[in-house]
């Protein structure tokens, strides 16, 4: 078990685990200010695809946290990057915020109304019956589907939770008897290529969140050091029922925080 002292570079969600929408949680300016004291690196890694990287960035800003555009990964990127490399030539029609729309089509991506070729499902907050209705045609009509990401809820602040994408993919799904590939958390594409780019060893990363089924089997497909901290979604009861096991669980970034200095 690789010690907390010793991890180079933290992956870190978002909602439920930095910040409850825009509410910080107790510890985490301590926690990344020890990061940067310390010269570590970190990334906010989210399944969250309603917002792009320059979003989130000024997102973290104004929420007092250093934060450029190295310092964020989402799933709308890891989408983005999907198609520009292995669909290309390939329209899609994006259910989700015009941020994602933005996002999708700085790879490169033609992003059409109708008559597209993929379907690509997010955590659409700007959500219309319009955009089901075609993404439901378009499906049956043998369209590639896609999603950025299974959380199937979104914690917002006092305690309280929104439907997210996975519950979504399950709309539809009742309607077209179809379930997308899911691109984001837990497959680990998105923890090697941040190790690709920042030069920094499987072996020296750790990934910290509050979702068992996303975060915390997302460290173990990649192999890296987990953390699961209880301040988002997962409850006793989820962690003591679930078949995944963090490499850490702590009551939130605190901490983490308080492990490390």
């Amino acid at each position: 078990m690789t010690s907390l002292k010793d991890i180079q570079l933290f992956l870190l969600d978002m909602d439920g685990t930095i910040n409850l929408d825009y509410r910080l949680i107790d510890g985490a300016a301590e926690f990344i200010g020890a990061l940067v004291n310390q010269g570590k690196r970190y990334v906010f890694l989210t399944n969250n695809s309603s917002k792009n990287a320059s979003d989130y960035v000024e997102k973290m800003r104004s929420l007092g946290l250093p934060c450029e555009k190295e310092n964020v990964f989402t799933s709308g990127m890891a989408a983005g990057m999907f198609l520009s490399s292995h669909r290309k030539g390939k329209s899609v029609f994006v259910v989700g915020t015009r941020s994602l729309r933005a996002e999708i089509a700085s790879y490169g991506v033609e992003v059409r109304e109708d008559n597209a070729d993929i379907v690509l499902l997010g955590f659409d907050r700007e959500l219309t019956y319009a955009k089901l209705e075609t993404a439901c045609e378009l499906l049956d009509s043998g369209a590639e589907y896609f999603a950025t990401n299974v959380d199937m809820v979104c914690p917002i602040d006092n305690g309280r939770y929104i439907p997210d994408c996975g519950s979504m993919a399950d709309m539809i799904e009742n309607a077209v008897h179809r379930r997308p590939v899911f691109i984001g958390k837990p497959d680990r594409a998105m923890v090697d290529i941040i190790s690709e780019k920042t030069g920094i060893s499987l072996s020296n990363i750790a990934i910290v969140g509050d979702r068992i089924y996303t975060d915390i089997r997302t460290g173990v497909n990649a192999g890296i050091t987990s953390v699961l901290v209880m301040s988002g979604e997962t409850d006793e009861k989820t962690l003591n029922e679930s078949d995944i096991t963090p490499t850490y669980t702590l009551g939130s970034v605190k901490d983490i925080y308080k492990a490390i200095i």
